[in-house]
């Protein structure tokens, strides 16, 4: 990978360090239209979730590349921008107007296209600063590795990788490069979350040694593979879509990521990482995954998991995962629950929970059939919406005068890409920075090799390792086609 061009993300940083305004300046100047330096970021994935980021990111920060295997979301990608730029000048709000004024750069001033991140990085060295990754999960793990080793800053979407292996590798790589990350679980910087985290940690529930979480998507079950072929369409990359996936004939059905273990991660990756993080960051179950002090035994976390049958093609029609946690930073052994699809018992938890949820409005009340989260502390329960961005306590009498709109003592976000941004500027972490996805993303994909096995698993966390069950401890990793690696380079 080229070296030889200055880098901005040595700049940016080293000014941080020497104290030159990058990481003091107020929310409106650092993000938005008066920023001295705006960092400059390229996109990868810019169609699905990445929509999201080729929508917002053009008025927080400079948008120089986009990469997308399909050359049909290249081409959307700037006719959103069109569109935005078109609406947002007829408007009558000033600011609406300023940030028109982003999106008509972009369309006059194009960012340089690729269909292959590691071109992309190889090409514009020094001239990024930040990546965000945006692709199905098979390739979270090798787009943000690569970004990191050529010294870049990197959000990726949530789930952060697809095995237990390839979050470790994540976190490591950040520590040993220094860079600024963040996964995309956006609910961590909503005022409730924050919260509901202070009133976890102060005692409000009591002692909380049980929680649930559900979901009622369940898995495709699909008992084989597609079958047959069919012709690549000229406008996509079949081979840079596989990455570090076993080569196989293009079929339309493998893009259904979340219907197969080779590129997705079902629910555990693409809702637990939401609904289940307010419980797992706010009794610090996260703290597991450090070293223990000298002369106290090595932490152990018991996985088990019933479901509709083993399937290592795809994901079990319904699952129901228990981790039994150990007692860790003032916190008392709990117990964590995932119910997953219909016959998981997750019906059990959320219908009575529609009528007691009376402190969240009627449409956050209706969502909880569909995911959530409950808390059950000694002196009360907590319920929270899928994001974990809202939430009420029960009994509803005995806290309706709790404040639960944003934090009392911990900070509040400036929003949740803001605040990796701000990060990337020298600024605190980011509170989804990979130290901590990393380790709710390992506990979540533990349970996706829990449904693959029989019997109850134990992990050791800081060894990253299944510790009685050899067959189970392979799953934790996956093999890696030719051209494709976590390596450090």
């Amino acid at each position: 990978m080229k070296t030889n061009r200055p880098s901005r993300r040595r700049f940016l940083s080293s000014s941080a360090a020497l104290g030159l305004g990058l990481t003091v300046l107020p929310p409106e100047r650092a993000f938005g239209t008066a920023a001295q330096d705006r960092l400059h970021v390229a996109l990868v994935g810019v169609g699905g979730r990445g929509t999201w980021f080729v929508d917002t990111v053009p008025a927080m920060e400079r948008v120089v590349a986009l990469c997308d295997v399909d050359e049909l979301k290249l081409d959307e990608a700037f006719r959103r921008w069109e569109a935005s730029a078109s609406s947002l000048a007829a408007s009558a709000d000033r600011r609406q107007q300023e940030r028109s004024e982003h999106f008509q750069r972009l369309t006059r001033q194009k960012p340089k296209t690729f269909t292959d991140f590691r071109k992309m990085l190889d090409a514009m060295g020094g001239e990024i600063d930040a990546v965000i990754v945006a692709t199905p999960d098979h390739t979270h793990a090798v787009a943000a590795a690569a970004a990191i080793q050529a010294g870049k800053h990197v959000f990726c979407e949530k789930p952060l990788a697809r095995t237990v292996h390839e979050s470790r590798a994540l976190r490591e790589l950040a520590r040993k490069h220094r860079v600024a990350t963040s996964m995309g679980n956006q609910g961590t910087a909503a005022g409730p979350f924050r919260r509901a985290l202070e009133m976890v940690r102060e005692g409000t529930l009591g002692e909380v040694r049980e929680v649930h979480v559900w979901n009622d998507a369940g898995g495709a079950d699909r008992k084989e593979p597609p079958q047959g072929s069919q012709p690549v369409p000229k406008h996509f990359h079949w081979d840079l879509w596989l990455g570090p996936a076993a080569m196989r004939p293009y079929h339309s059905e493998w893009l259904q990521r979340n219907a197969w273990r080779d590129f997705g991660t079902c629910q555990l990756g693409n809702w637990a990482t939401h609904s289940a993080n307010l419980a797992f960051m706010a009794l610090k179950v996260h703290e597991l995954w450090l070293n223990p002090s000298p002369g106290q035994p090595r932490p152990v976390i018991s996985v088990r998991a019933e479901c509709s049958g083993i399937n290592r093609l795809s994901f079990p029609r319904w699952e129901r995962i228990v981790w039994e946690v150990p007692a860790r930073a003032g916190f008392p052994a709990a117990t964590f629950w995932w119910h997953n699809g219909s016959g998981s018992g997750g019906r059990e938890i959320w219908q009575p929970l529609m009528q007691e949820a009376v402190g969240l409005a009627e449409r956050e009340r209706r969502g909880l059939q569909w995911s959530g989260a409950l808390l059950v502390g000694g002196r009360g329960r907590m319920v929270l919406t899928g994001h974990n961005a809202t939430f009420c306590l029960l009994p509803h009498d005995a806290f309706q005068t709790v404040p639960k709109d944003r934090p009392l003592s911990m900070p509040a976000s400036p929003g949740h890409e803001a605040e990796w941004f701000r990060a990337c500027r020298g600024g605190p972490a980011a509170w989804a920075s990979f130290d901590y996805a990393s380790a709710l993303n390992e506990f979540l994909m533990l349970g996706n090799v829990a449904t693959q096995v029989e019997g109850t698993l134990q992990f050791d966390p800081v060894a990253m390792r299944i510790v009685n069950h050899p067959q189970a401890d392979a799953l934790l990793r996956s093999a890696y086609r030719q051209g494709w690696s976590l390596e450090t380079r």
